[in-house]
């Protein structure tokens, strides 16, 4: 018998594992928590055979609901989805349920109630599964009869933070039995109650985990998504970037507003001031923006109800005519300046809340619930609350949208500052191109004034060389002694001044003393410039609209007058005009005083030959000043020339080096013609053969192609150095291409081939290049140039700035090349001991193993850096150079192109005193191409 006992007892035991090892499964086969819950009061209702189970969840404020529920055959109604108010389960029982993890049993017929502490409320420790039965409250019974129910078993669930094993538990909600008959709960149907509680603990615990990866993944895929519309270069995507955060959030509406430019991006339900003009947005609103004075650099401002914000009042009226009542205001800065604002609004809504029977507060102090007919709760204007996690991606959306309006900012000042260098370029060019074809037609002019000595024919060739260079209507020559016009050149069927004598008193002698003074006048427009009756009468009769008038000094007297006339219509002399007429009136001044001169020579021809001689040597004295003033204005233009030209070197090399090949053909073409000419005629005329001994005809022969083809050199040395300017910015290869990094590397020293010379104040820089067998790579071309500068560069300033003593001079080291050479060194070895002897740079290139990725190892043996300095070199801002000498954002840059643009790899290894190096790896072909 008693074997028989024990076999049944054990059978029994064996049979509860069993249950219990199939319900856990069951209940931990799902990560979602409804479904977990469903299965667990499914579960327990069949184990214990009770008319209902149910999940009472505690809410925030205290109240509870039931969210899961399994009912056998309607044996007792359905309480799914309903509310309970906070005084129906009292304060002290939550506490026991928190701190013992008490079970309570109800046994309504005999008006007891079974307590059973899970853990001991003194010391804490785990108690045996022991009921201890004691009289109940008379409210309690009441309340269970309410409901229909007999008999009740109530054990606690408590959550855990899987994160914080230190943290106390907090009562999650109750897993409850009801029975409408009598029924008693053993002990061992109440350890498998409280192990399937156990168990549905660290499912919810396991689910809430699941959820909150699934919130952080998502957070991070909005970020990609955003990062990538905003820094998708040349063109930010900020429209597309606004909407997908709105969506993201869950918002009906938001805007992006710039402070620089006031530009706004919008999407879905947008505020309208409706005391405002039309365009007026709310941003600029003088409320808005002294809010926006007051919130701090990365502070996310979020309110459920913006009605109810102080701050608020005047421009909620925008909000009216919308259903916004929930609204995220993100500040955005760059450096404690205000950038703009990113706002998200979210609509208003209703909500039902389902409770179990009305409760009335006062009643409820006094009596029990005896009432659970369903009473429904509605509220109106409600807006959801803003979660931690979503104000986490909100300050992780700061720092993207204030990055990228910051780049949109400086690419569109880049391009405005790029579009001004353009146009200054092409002006000065233009000027430049202007002035050379002046100070030509000027020399020309001078050589045809200076051809003749007659008077007459100098006078002449002055006003038939100026007219078309002015392009004017009319050009004289007015000479003060005379008071007339004494030449013209006229263009078109205007009248002839020649012999016209000016009013006497419409030029009185101050007129004379002002033009001696240097003084040049010129008069746009006859009719409304400041004239006297006289002098607009006189002008107006030989048809003239427009004159400029230079004054012509010989000595101490006003000669005469050059002046131009514009007939046609009124003419807006330019000052190059102006410059261009002074220097022909002073050319002409010496033309005529050499003319005189001339003629005074002739005249004194039959004086004695004293005076003859006197007059011969102050010819002389005169012409040596003519030399000595051509001379000094050929140097002086000269100067200008080629200070303009220096400029603009490209584009008379290119035309150069274009001509170079023709110029060379042609003479060799004139060559070959020669040497024919010598085959068929050997023996050519008398004076030929003295013209040829007398320019070594030979010699010149020889020279001559030698001539072109250093031109050529010197072309091509000069196109050579334009075009590794050219090859290092890259403009015209703004996309993915094929390039060999090898150039890239070299284009960028020769850019920085005078900060390594050696100066007073270090010794030259060497590079030592250890260039591997690479292919040519597919990238951003222009952008790796720009990583390759970045690094050269910071190394250049960390050996300029190092006072260290090891260094050595260039024989030094060439000595221990030589003695290294002698003791069998390897290369490596005296790389390595010429390295940390004097400033050096070694960059070196390979290929991975499997010829998918390229290594670029780019070092120096300057200072080295900390750990701390280490930590933070890519860091947008930081910057170890003093103030004005670094931005702080050429390895955050570098980084960036090297990760994010090519896929790749960017590391430094520096120690204290042991030098820096830069890693950089990037594939072959982009990501996405390789298998």
């Amino acid at each position: 018998m008693k074997f028989t006992d024990k076999t049944k007892a054990l059978q029994h035991r064996l049979n509860e594992k069993n249950l219990l090892h199939r319900m856990t499964k069951q209940i931990r086969r799902s990560l979602d928590l409804q479904e977990i819950l469903a299965t667990t009061v499914a579960q327990v209702r069949l184990f214990l055979h009770t008319d209902r189970v149910k999940v009472y969840r505690f809410n925030a404020d205290g109240s509870g609901e039931v969210i899961a529920e399994s009912i056998r055959q309607q044996s007792l109604p359905s309480l799914l989805g309903l509310h309970f108010p906070v005084h129906d389960i009292p304060q002290e029982a939550r506490e026991m349920f928190l701190i013992a993890g008490q079970r309570s049993i109800v046994d309504v017929a005999n008006a007891k109630i079974g307590l059973s502490p899970l853990h001991s409320q003194e010391t804490g420790e785990r108690l045996e599964t022991n009921i201890y039965y004691r009289q109940v409250d008379s409210c309690h019974i009441q309340y269970l009869q309410a409901m229909g129910v007999q008999s009740s078993l109530v054990v606690p669930i408590l959550r855990y933070d899987p994160k914080e094993e230190s943290t106390k538990p907090q009562l999650w909600g109750l897993l409850v039995s009801h029975h409408a008959q009598e029924r008693k709960i053993l002990k061992r149907e109440l350890l498998l109650v409280q192990q399937l509680a156990d168990q549905v603990a660290i499912a919810i615990a396991q689910s809430e985990l699941f959820t909150e990866a699934l919130a952080q993944q998502q957070r991070e895929a909005t970020i990609n998504r955003v990062t990538t519309l905003l820094h998708k270069l040349p063109t930010i995507q900020l429209q597309g970037a606004v909407e997908e955060v709105i969506t993201a959030f869950g918002g009906v509406g938001g805007r992006l507003y710039i402070q620089q430019s006031g530009e706004l991006y919008a999407w879905g339900d947008q505020p309208k001031l409706p005391y405002e003009l039309e365009n007026n947005i709310i941003e600029e609103h003088p409320t808005w923006q002294n809010w926006m004075a007051e919130l701090k650099p990365g502070n996310v401002w979020a309110s459920t109800d913006l009605y109810k914000e102080p701050h608020l009042r005047v421009l909620a009226l925008a909000f009216r005519s919308t259903p916004i009542r929930g609204m995220m205001v993100i500040p955005l800065h760059s450096r404690e300046q205000f950038l703009g604002v990113l706002s998200i609004f979210r609509s208003e809504f209703e909500t039902e809340i389902l409770w179990a029977g009305r409760c009335d507060q006062n009643r409820r102090q006094l009596l029990p619930q005896l009432s659970f007919e369903v009473w429904r709760e509605q509220k109106k204007g409600q807006s959801l609350e803003w979660k931690p996690e979503e104000i986490l991606l909100a300050e992780a959306l700061y720092d993207h949208f204030s990055m990228a309006i910051q780049q949109q900012q400086m690419y569109k000042e880049v391009q405005t500052l790029n579009s001004n260098l353009e146009l200054r370029v092409y002006e000065q060019t233009a000027e430049l191109e202007k002035s050379l074809l002046l100070t030509k037609v000027l020399k020309q002019v001078t050589e045809q004034i200076r051809s003749t000595l007659d008077l007459q024919t100098t006078l002449q060739t002055i006003v038939r060389e100026v007219r078309p260079i002015l392009n004017s209507d009319r050009v004289l020559i007015f000479q003060i002694s005379t008071k007339s016009v004494i030449v013209e050149e006229i263009n078109g069927d205007w009248m002839s001044v020649l012999g016209v004598k000016g009013p006497p008193d419409c030029f009185p002698e101050d007129f004379i003393n002002l033009y001696f003074q240097g003084r040049v006048r010129a008069i746009n427009n006859v009719s409304t410039v400041s004239l006297s009756p006289c002098h607009r009468d006189f002008l107006e009769s030989l048809q003239v609209q427009a004159n400029l008038i230079v004054p012509i000094n010989i000595g101490i007297q006003v000669w005469g007058l050059l002046i131009a006339h514009q007939c046609d219509a009124p003419r807006n002399w330019q000052d190059i005009e102006i410059d261009l007429l002074q220097q022909l009136g002073d050319q002409a001044a010496i033309a005529i005083q050499q003319a005189q001169l001339y003629e005074q020579t002739l005249t004194a021809e039959t004086e004695a030959k004293n005076q003859a001689a006197r007059l011969e040597n102050t010819l002389h004295q005169l012409q040596e000043t003519q030399a000595k003033l051509i001379h000094t204005e050929k140097m002086s233009a000269l100067g200008q020339l080629v200070a303009g030209i220096a400029h603009e070197i490209n584009n008379p090399v290119n035309f150069i080096y274009g001509n170079l090949c023709h110029a060379s053909d042609y003479t060799e073409q004139l060559l070959e013609i020669l040497r024919l000419y010598q085959l068929h005629y050997p023996h050519p005329h008398s004076e030929i053969r003295k013209a040829i001994e007398a320019i070594d005809f030979d010699f010149l022969v020889e020279d001559l192609p030698k001539i072109m083809e250093s031109m050529q050199v010197g072309s091509d040395r000069i196109r050579s150095i334009v075009l590794s300017l050219r090859n290092f910015s890259r403009l015209d290869e703004s996309e993915n291409k094929r390039v060999d990094l090898h150039e890239g590397i070299d284009n960028t020293l020769l850019i920085l081939q005078h900060r390594l010379k050696a100066s007073p104040d270090l010794p030259g820089i060497e590079i030592i290049k250890d260039y591997g067998e690479i292919p040519r790579v597919e990238c951003y071309a222009g952008q790796m140039n720009q990583v390759f500068m970045n690094i050269l560069s910071n190394a250049i300033d960390a050996l300029a700035m190092w006072d260290g003593e090891d260094r050595v001079s260039s024989s030094d080291k060439e000595k221990w090349r030589i003695e290294d050479k002698e003791n069998e060194g390897t290369e490596e070895e005296i790389i390595t001991n010429v390295q940390y002897s004097m400033p050096t740079i070694h960059i070196c290139t390979k290929v991975s193993a499997d010829n998918s990725r390229i290594l670029i190892r780019i070092s120096d043996n300057g200072p080295g850096m900390t750990q701390e300095v280490k930590k933070r070199i890519f860091d947008p801002f930081y910057t170890t150079k003093p103030v004005g000498k670094g931005t702080g954002l050429g390895l955050a840059i570098s980084y960036q192109i090297i990760a994010e643009k090519h896929g790749g790899i960017m590391e430094c290894i520096s120690e204290p005193g042991k030098g820096t190096e830069f890693w950089i790896e990037i594939p072959v072909k982009p990501l996405a191409r390789i298998s």
